[in-house]
């Protein structure tokens, strides 16, 4: 309980770059990993990690030899996620509209995932966009971009980039949320 209460905290005070005052449900998180091919993912990054819900998950599912790239720009949950003993994991406390140039700095060339828990529709729209359109080139063929969100608002401006996107939906949420299944073709 402890643990919601300060995300609660942390999330209100921060709503402009959280987007949301509730972790994910676990049947959300659920629903985005259920296309991830965790024997054949060599990398996945992640948007937003907040608490940590989704990397868990996700470390709980990673090959020993995979890599978990995550992008945290609030202080307090990267410093939180920092306590995460686990040396699959690599931590960035920037945007991810950084994402080229923190994959040259890895020597990564392509990308397998990216699962985003991003609050796209309050991102200033330059910002969004360059981080889908870098999403996209540092993905690999048939690679994925899976997303939730609270709405369908952004579903044209994904569709613009990713022209293959399959949507799902889960009421087991607060708020229920959307999920884009995006495949780079």
């Amino acid at each position: 309980m402890q643990k919601k209460k300060a995300f609660f905290k942390e999330a209100v005070k921060n709503i402009k770059t959280s987007g949301t005052i509730v972790p994910s449900s676990r049947y959300l998180i659920q629903k985005m990993l259920k296309s991830v091919d965790f024997s054949n993912a060599k990398i996945i990054v992640e948007y937003g990690s907040g608490n940590g819900i989704i990397t868990k998950e996700i470390l709980k599912k990673l090959d020993s030899n995979s890599k978990l790239i995550c992008f945290e720009i609030n202080t307090e949950f990267y410093n939180h996620l920092k306590t995460f003993k686990d040396s699959r994991l690599i931590i960035f406390n920037e945007s991810c509209e950084n994402i080229k140039s923190v994959c040259d700095q890895l020597n990564i060339t392509e990308i397998d995932y990216i699962i985003s828990s991003l609050p796209l529709t309050i991102i200033p729209d330059i910002v969004s966009k360059k981080i889908l359109n870098e999403s996209y080139d540092q993905l690999k063929r048939n690679g994925y971009f899976i997303q939730y969100q609270y709405s369908l608002s952004y579903f044209k401006k994904i569709k613009k980039i990713y022209k293959n996107v399959d949507l799902d939906f889960e009421i087991r949420n607060i708020p229920p949320a959307f999920i884009y299944n995006c495949k780079k073709n």
